[in-house]
């Protein structure tokens, strides 16, 4: 069994998905960056030329992956941990400021985002504290322990790049696939629902709402504890927390986030300034009709009325360019890569490399969900690019690296039993 080759054992349905979602985004970069002058797809002095590169540079970095040991990634998780960390706060003295965000660091006229890479090193320390047979997820200390794991780069992303660090807080999914009790979840979902309440409705009315749902849940639900205490101390959160809303929007959050909130709820909007980019890109994709308009005939795309449509916004030239079939098909080769990663966590052989497979599978479908949510108006622009499709070495390499890592523990799952 030891000496079967990782070709036999190798995922090949998996990597399948992969390149496809990669020549596929690669196609929809060279059609959103096309200039008007002819030139070679390798010219490297253009976006597509560059992201070519990263597709070639791509390919010996997933060698390296599959050639390691896949203990190796158990062993060292710390290690990458830390490594992941000294480079976010090296961001603080060497980093790149671009468009407001010191997220990068220049190299050579390139520019590398360690945000992007520190996703990977979260997912491997996370497993394996979690595959500690002591750890118990039902245990408060044990909680606290691992939300410190995924805590500590969150907040330190969070300085530079909150879209970068809400994808984190899905992080939460793994943990309650690994025990984490479900009121976790549902306090989660509450408070998103009352923050975006309460900017919408007066106070009082949330306030009225949310006494009706706890006297609702008090005399009919035969699920949990009637204890009129307990009912109270929710009510008192809620009331808090709901007249806390206005405060926060006002004194915490930027211009620029209370703009994204403001194009999402459609009100106090300049369709020429803030509103500009999720307007452009709603006219693209609801223009694309069934069909599509044809690859490099999209005259939004050609127009380049999308700002940064090669990266965050490179969904629009699906579905303007490849219309709503073109659409569904690249959301279920997607939906079709998380349920194969599910599928294959659930089947391992080890408790570390289970939980790693859902962290791959939770970080790439945060992206996805988010990316495509923004540009139809479901969630505020954050600026997070769409895995495998958007331009970007660093997203490239960072989500290769993500995957590739797990298809090598997957692959070595027979050398496990």
């Amino acid at each position: 069994m030891k000496n079967q080759s990782i070709k036999n054992n190798i995922d090949w349905i998996t990597i399948v998905l992969f390149i496809s979602l990669v020549i596929m985004g690669w196609l929809n970069i060279y059609s959103a960056s096309l200039p008007t002058e002819e030139t070679s797809i390798f010219d490297i002095s253009q976006i597509y030329g560059k992201q070519i590169l990263f597709i070639i540079l791509t390919i010996p970095l997933i060698f390296v992956v599959l050639t390691l040991d896949a203990k190796t990634y158990e062993k060292y998780a710390f290690v990458f941990y830390v490594i992941g960390l000294v480079s976010l706060l090296g961001l603080f003295v060497f980093g790149k400021t671009i468009k407001g965000q010191t997220n990068w660091y220049s190299i050579g006229g390139f520019t590398l985002q360690p945000s992007e890479f520190v996703k990977t090193s979260t997912a491997l320390l996370l497993a394996k504290y979690l595959s500690d047979v002591q750890v118990n997820l039902k245990n408060f200390n044990d909680q606290v322990k691992a939300f410190v794991v995924m805590g500590v780069p969150l907040i330190l992303i969070l300085l530079h790049d909150t879209g970068t660090a809400m994808i984190f807080v899905a992080l939460i999914f793994v943990l309650y696939r690994e025990g984490l009790p479900s009121w976790y979840l549902w306090t989660g979902f509450s408070a998103i629902a009352l923050f975006f309440m309460a900017l919408l409705l007066e106070p009082q009315y949330v306030v009225i709402i949310a006494i009706i749902i706890i006297l609702a849940q008090f005399f009919l639900s035969k699920r949990i504890n009637r204890n009129p205490i307990a009912s109270g101390v929710i009510f008192v959160l809620i009331a808090g927390f709901t007249y806390s809303v206005d405060f926060v929007y006002d004194n915490v959050l930027e211009s620029h986030q209370k703009d994204r909130i403001n194009v999402l709820f459609g009100k106090d909007v300049n369709m020429k300034a803030e509103g500009y980019n999720l307007n452009q890109s709603m006219i693209a994709i609801g223009s694309g009709g069934w069909f599509g308009k044809g690859f490099l005939e999209g005259t939004q795309t050609k127009g380049g009325f999308v700002p940064e449509q090669h990266t965050d916004y490179i969904f629009t030239t699906v579905g303007e360019e490849w219309g709503f079939v073109g659409a569904i098909t690249v959301i279920t080769l997607f939906a079709f890569l998380f349920l194969r990663i599910i599928y294959l966590a659930e089947n391992q052989k080890t408790k570390f490399s289970r939980v790693y497979g859902y962290c791959v599978a939770t970080f790439l479908f945060a992206h996805f969900a988010v990316n495509i949510s923004m540009l139809i108006r479901l969630f505020p622009t954050i600026g997070v690019p769409l895995p495998f499709f958007s331009y970007g070495g660093s997203s490239l390499f960072a989500f290769s690296i993500l995957l590739f890592i797990f298809i090598k523990m997957d692959a070595n799952k027979v050398n496990e039993w």
